[in-house]
């Protein structure tokens, strides 16, 4: 059985070498789903028997990485020019990856980062199987366990 949990935050970035719009400062309205599969819980005594898992439970691993990203800048490593400005900005929320901050990249790292915080949690009780990260309502990206980390 699977279950998916939908999260939703705000967050600028730019993809500096994009030969369109892309290449400036901007935001979106991102959302984030994560689906995780797993037995249906048997025992008639448990809190969440007929359920994978709570989905409360779910929500709170996801939203240790969306409450960092949310209201932040998402911004490449390589990038000097602008993270010279962020640095400039007191306090300002900024998240540094490895990557240029695509859908693509940031739905690796998110996989990457919540694999590992989910099979903390529920051990091989559950598996994650996708991260589904949207940058728009019509454009996302999907990270299973075969992507590499962004």
């Amino acid at each position: 059985m699977q279950i998916t949990r939908r999260l939703e935050f705000d967050a600028g970035h730019r993809i500096p070498n994009h030969a369109s719009l892309c290449r400036h400062l901007h935001g979106h309205r991102y959302a984030i789903e994560v689906t995780l599969s797993g037995p249906l819980v048997a025992d008639p005594s448990s809190p969440e028997q007929g359920m994978v898992a709570d989905f409360s439970r779910i929500k709170a691993i996801a939203k240790t990485l969306v409450d960092r990203w949310d209201h932040a800048f998402l911004v490449y490593v390589g990038d000097t020019a602008v993270r010279t400005f962020l640095d400039s900005l007191p306090e300002h929320r900024t998240v540094v990856f490895n990557q240029p901050p695509t859908a693509e990249h940031l739905a690796a790292s998110a996989y990457a980062e919540l694999a590992e915080a989910y099979a903390s949690e529920f051990g091989s009780q559950l598996r994650l199987e996708r991260v589904r990260l949207f940058e728009t309502p019509n454009c996302w990206a999907d990270a299973g366990p075969d992507c590499a980390r962004g």
